[in-house]
């Protein structure tokens, strides 16, 4: 067991952005199983071992060490307080088995949960919630699956393949886990696929650089206030990210011109929604961005463009895109005029409910930026042209009286 704790360590895998688990809580719980629970705590600490050598500061070592100690101990008072089986007694006993494992696999999670909170909320560096959010929630249901796989692992073991059970159980998950490292590794590709799209875009206008990202972040902070499936969540976000792609077709010189656009110039920039729409048309993983591409500068009143759409009939995602992006654009600084305050541009988008966003979403996207709260941009972008002295925002959207330009001079952004 101990070397199957060895193994399990070394076999560690991403969970989120940031965290590692690995296979060895597949293999606590068959010691849980076939050898009592104290038997569980040595081999945790035994399976630690390879990881005392990783470059970290020692009381990082220390408290990974504890964790890991703590946390199967914690699972290992579970077994014993539900009565579970040791040994061949689980082959008369599965039901009695099956609970205690489980308990087990519970408290193990939450008490490791807990720990990682704890040194969270000390280090103050991030927020213990994040975590519980991102990493504990989606991963509770997998966890409580490897116990079972673990009991598995131990009725297989003690019904006589003794230690080639082990292969008959691990090396499934382990393919199975090579299959999901690939997909991950797509996603990367992907994302990574649409960046230079964005950074493409971004060397046009020092102004803007960023932007992209930041609406992919709000858009994300509002999609999930709204409790979008995590399928509709990345299709949100990916379409926050390229909303603007279609501007790598607009000249230059009319994104960067300081004055009024003319008719033809504003022509040039309706266009990048349809153009955004030409670029990502063919890939297939993109295929529920391209309504939220084509219609975010549509209006709630039917005055927006390309195809004059009102209320909800406008696309959903596209409703949403629309709010961040005139957000983000009047907080940020642009050549001809400073940053607008956060609670200004709120009260801006709160103006402009019903005639230009959709008032409920409105409503949501004020909720999320006073709760969780907004970074502006302004001091890390260059200040603005002193010797641009009319009042245009032709990059901004026209928020009627109150955010800005109208008429030939508004534009999107």
């Amino acid at each position: 067991m101990c070397v199957l704790m060895l193994i399990g360590g070394m076999l560690r895998f991403s969970v989120g952005a940031a965290y590692l688990a690995s296979l060895d809580s597949v293999v606590i719980v068959t010691v849980y199983v076939m050898a009592g629970p104290w038997a569980a705590v040595v081999a945790a600490g035994v399976g630690y071992l390879p990881q005392i050598r990783r470059q970290l500061p020692l009381v990082k070592r220390f408290f990974n060490g504890a964790q890991r100690v703590l946390a199967v101990g914690a699972g290992g008072v579970a077994y014993s307080l539900a009565d579970g089986p040791t040994g061949e007694q689980v082959l008369n006993h599965a039901p009695e088995a099956i609970l205690a494992a489980t308990l087990a696999t519970v408290a193990q999670h939450v008490v490791n949960a807990g720990l990682v909170c704890l040194v969270m909320w000390l280090d103050r560096k991030a927020r213990p919630i994040e975590f519980l959010k991102q990493v504990v929630v989606p991963t509770f249901l997998p966890m409580v699956g490897y116990g079972f796989l673990g009991l598995l692992l131990a009725v297989v073991w003690l019904g006589g393949l003794g230690p080639l059970a082990g292969l008959l159980v691990l090396v499934p998950l382990l393919v199975a886990r090579w299959a999901l490292s690939q997909y991950e590794a797509e996603k990367t590709a992907q994302a990574a696929t649409m960046r230079a799209f964005i950074q493409v875009i971004e060397t046009k206008d020092l102004y803007t650089r960023g932007h992209s990202e930041r609406v992919s972040e709000g858009v994300g902070m509002l999609g999930r206030y709204l409790r979008l499936s995590e399928n509709r969540q990345a299709a949100l976000e990916h379409a926050g990210l390229l909303h603007d792609v279609g501007k790598v077709g607009v000249p230059t010189s009319i994104i960067r011109k300081p004055g009024r656009l003319d008719d033809s110039e504003m022509d040039a920039i309706r266009l990048h929604p349809a153009r955004g729409v030409e670029l990502i048309g063919n890939i297939p993983f993109l295929e529920e961005v391209k309504s939220a591409v084509l219609h975010h500068h549509e209006k709630y009143d039917g005055s927006g463009y390309p195809a004059g759409l009102s209320g909800t009939n406008i696309p959903y995602f596209a409703r949403i895109i629309g709010i961040v992006d005139a957000f983000d654009c009047l907080t940020s600084t642009r050549s001809y005029r400073p940053a607008r305050s956060v609670e200004e541009t709120l009260a801006i988008l709160e103006q402009d409910r019903y005639s230009h966003f959709d008032p409920d979403l409105v409503d949501a996207f004020i909720k999320v930026i006073r709760t969780q709260g907004w970074k502006s941009v302004a001091a890390d972008q260059p200040a603005p042209d002193a010797s641009v002295e009319a009042s245009i925002d032709h990059d901004d959207l026209s928020l009627g009286t109150g955010g800005g330009a109208t008429g030939s001079a508004a534009g999107p952004q």
